[in-house]
């Protein structure tokens, strides 16, 4: 097995390794996304107008699902495969940048998930609004190779059309939406109607051509709606669609109690994470509840709830009464990578640093962002520091051990630690978090999008038997040493007796 970032530097994809293959894979012509570009974040105004005069999600979310119904969809929304009771699935979130930091994960995609059964995308399908013409080179085209279905759950973005590509590709080619009647002038559902980002007329004028890319049989998966569950084998893998907000609408809400029942092991898949950045985000649901209650009742047996939305990896192990809940992250299949050195010292549902872990390690995010902004800002004497500086900084912030010990013991100087302040490195105290997190999730990390190695990138292999699901987290840098053999950053064994 290849060394990790755990291990040595060189196993993050630091050094002068030889860049892997993965550009061979990318069209001609790669469109480079820029979040600060204002024509982007204006197409993906949808989310800013929903939190201003009301969210329409639920509404138009209760539409698609019964316009399915009516086209013959399971009322239950379960997906009935025949897998056997041992057998693997992937799991890979906010992939569809298109562009090299996506690509740079396929080759070991493709590499650890050849025999496995299906795989799951955890939000965020196609960046940046979830057009129809944006699915040819942002999924049939980079995962045309993998030979099994592929579900997905919508993220935030997938939702910036109102969903129709994302039913169109993954819902049995789910006709338009009738229009709703229009809204009373001047109110605020007719100033959001008014301002809302819609689909180009011509939108998916390329879809039929791209659907060729993966269209044998073995390859198809059609679902019943943006929410489902799937039995394989032993398990019950439940799918909910937070949309533009984070928040679940009361039918999906009642569904999910629903669905839930029973005494089979059960792993829920979420474009919102319950645990993130240290921080507790239970997920409301319309009309009372949250969707962590649910997943920690007893009566339910979920073992795991599996995140997108944020492009890192993080697991909490969260002691619910006596029982072990995996609550992870996975959201780095292919976005540009939000930082994992600005969370704070993690003391949250009792879970501590000794039992908290993340890709990329803290002091890797902390020298990438010092190494990209020392060379944007022409400051790279000054900005830049060395992965051991950068890990012995946080070392020190955080009052924690070194994850991988550097050969040579790095000094920490008065400028280590100013650059780590300017950074937003994370300490012992949360007095800053919401602001440090706010600030780089919504305007550093954006920017941070780069199109050499390393990415750190990351995807989930998950083995599942009757006794047992082993949860394993493979990286992916763009470098070749890390494409023939994926290193995993983290694992754990979830018992299921």
């Amino acid at each position: 097995m290849s060394d990790s970032s755990r291990d040595t530097a060189e196993g993050a994809g630091w050094g002068t390794a030889e860049r892997g293959d993965y550009e061979r894979l990318m069209p001609p012509k790669v469109e480079k996304l820029s979040w600060l570009d204002p024509r982007t974040l204006w197409a993906a105004r949808n989310g800013v107008l929903a939190s201003w005069f009301g969210d329409p999600t639920g509404r138009t979310r209760g539409r698609w699902v019964a316009q399915r119904a009516a086209g013959g969809a399971p009322a239950d929304k379960v997906i009935r495969r025949d897998d056997p009771d041992r057998f693997s699935f992937l799991v890979i979130g906010d992939t569809g940048e298109g562009d090299a930091s996506q690509y740079s994960v396929v080759p070991g995609f493709l590499k650890v998930g050849k025999d496995t059964s299906f795989a799951v995308l955890a939000s965020d399908v196609i960046y940046p609004v979830g057009s129809a013409d944006d699915y040819g080179t942002k999924f049939f085209r980079p995962y045309q190779d993998y030979p099994a279905p592929i579900y997905a759950i919508p993220g935030n973005h997938d939702w910036y059309e109102d969903l129709g590509a994302f039913m169109r590709v993954f819902c049995d080619d789910a006709p338009p939406l009738t229009p709703e009647p229009a809204p009373r002038p001047l109110s605020p559902a007719w100033l959001r109607s008014l301002l809302w980002h819609r689909p180009r007329p011509d939108d998916g004028q390329h879809l039929d051509a791209a659907r060729r890319l993966r269209q044998d049989p073995a390859q198809q998966g059609v679902q019943p709606g943006p929410y489902w569950a799937i039995d394989a084998g032993p398990v019950r893998i439940i799918g909910i669609d937070t949309g533009l907000l984070g928040t679940v609408d009361a039918e999906q809400g009642a569904w999910l109690r629903e669905v839930s029942q029973g005494p089979r092991p059960k792993i829920l898949v979420t474009g919102s994470p319950l645990y993130v950045d240290a921080k507790y985000e239970p997920c409301a649901i319309e009309g009372g509840g949250t969707v962590d209650d649910i997943v920690r009742d007893p009566a339910h047996h979920y073992v795991a709830a599996i995140g997108g939305d944020i492009h890192n990896y993080q697991r909490y192990p969260v002691d619910v009464d006596g029982r072990t809940i995996q609550y992870v992250v996975a959201g780095g299949g292919g976005a540009f990578m939000h930082a994992t050195h600005t969370i704070p010292h993690v003391s949250v549902a009792n879970v501590t640093e000794r039992d908290f872990r993340c890709y990329p390690l803290r002091g890797d995010s902390l020298a990438f962002y010092s190494k990209l902004y020392g060379r944007r800002l022409r400051l790279r004497r000054f900005f830049t520091l060395t992965e051991a500086e950068a890990a012995a900084v946080i070392a020190e912030r955080l009052g924690m051990p070194l994850t991988r010990t550097p050969g040579e013991p790095a000094r920490i100087t008065f400028r280590t630690r100013i650059v780590a302040s300017l950074l937003g490195a994370g300490t012992r105290t949360t007095k800053f978090r919401l602001p440090v997190r706010k600030i780089y999730t919504q305007l550093f990390s954006p920017s941070s999008a780069t199109h050499s190695p390393p990415f750190f990138k990351s995807f989930l292999r998950l083995d599942v038997s009757p006794e047992s699901i082993r949860l394993r987290c493979h990286a992916a840098t763009g470098n070749r040493a890390q494409e023939l053999d994926p290193p995993v950053e983290d694992e754990v064994v979830i018992p299921l007796t």
